[in-house]
């Protein structure tokens, strides 16, 4: 079989042509009108930051994809992709400033992208950050027609000595402070989708991960934060873990009100507490470090600002030693 142009083989440059031009028409302060071209950024005003760092990271949105497909509703997944993404990057004490996505698909269905990328859009927005680009890749022998993947990258400059976790400012005794989670987030959902059933329930699983950055930049203003753990694969105990000195662990109390889906997903799948909680954030999306001395000042900075925060638990030391 001969073909003579790449849209025989599958790949329809105009397809993609017109989604671009759909987002370049997008009107926010979030999307940077640079859009189109090879590359994109913003400018820094560094003066006032002696030492500045430059910090980036990436995720994806995992199998929540097949959730979305399923319900044939795309637009809050894009949210999740910024979430994902800015939410590990304020958890080291920078916040967001430019986000780009990447976009896999067997075919371009304009209304499926056109949905994905205003998710986009707003997530940026209420992470505070622009979306200067990314890549819509057209890849029919790869992907079935209706399947697509995403990607997201964010980047920030922050003050080498604002960094977090301040591992070396961290001991037994310093509270955990938590914030609620949406519910699931973005993470389990293998496990979650082979045990709920129901479309109320998917619709549930569909929620899109909270955007945390607001909240914790607000908390970062007062100096008292030593560390915080974005609460993904691993459950708390494990994400916990990545921002405590090696000597220390995470005593939590599970007494904070939980979500009703993770009780549906625990009743129907006969799941174990362990497996629960190391593999769903169980009620709580970002946890935060604090020294037992100022946790009663940080929740009074909390309630003021309106922002929900729990006490959660406390560091212990795995030698047995405590400096409360």
């Amino acid at each position: 079989m001969s073909m003579r142009t790449y849209k025989e083989a599958g790949v329809d440059i105009d397809a993609g042509d017109r989604f671009t031009q759909f987002i370049q028409r997008i009107s926010s302060p979030a999307v940077d009108g640079g859009i189109g071209g090879f590359a994109g950024g913003i400018e820094l005003d560094l003066k006032n930051c002696r030492n500045p760092v430059l910090l980036s990271t990436s995720d994806g949105v995992g199998t929540k994809l097949l959730i979305a497909k399923k319900l044939k509703r795309y637009d809050t997944i894009g949210i999740d992709l910024v979430a994902m993404c800015v939410n590990d990057l304020i958890c080291c004490g920078v916040k967001a400033q430019i986000f780009q996505d990447y976009i896999a698909c067997g075919r371009i269905n304009d209304k499926v992208l056109e949905n994905v990328i205003t998710g986009v859009v707003k997530g940026c927005e209420a992470a505070g950050c622009k979306l200067t680009g990314g890549e819509t890749a057209e890849m029919p022998d790869m992907y079935s027609p209706d399947d697509i993947d995403l990607a997201g990258f964010c980047a920030g400059v922050g003050e080498r000595d604002a960094l977090l976790p301040k591992l070396h400012e961290i001991v037994a005794g310093d509270s955990l402070l938590g914030l609620p989670s949406n519910g699931v987030h973005s993470n389990g959902l293998s496990l979650a989708r082979k045990v709920l059933s129901g479309i109320s329930d998917w619709e549930q699983l569909l929620l899109p991960t909270k955007i945390y950055v607001e909240e914790v930049s607000l908390l970062l203003e007062s100096r008292r934060i030593l560390g915080a753990a974005h609460i993904t694969g691993g459950g708390l105990t494990g994400n916990i873990l990545r921002v405590l000195p090696s000597h220390l662990y995470p005593n939590l109390e599970y007494d904070w009100p939980c979500p009703l889906i993770f009780q549906k997903i625990q009743e129907r799948g006969k799941i174990e507490d362990q497996e629960m909680r190391r593999t769903f954030n169980m009620g709580i999306g970002l946890v935060l470090v604090v020294s037992s001395q100022f946790e009663n000042e940080i929740l009074a900075l909390a309630a003021k600002s309106h922002i929900s925060l729990l006490r959660i638990g406390r560091v212990l030391d795995r030698r047995g030693e405590s400096r409360e």
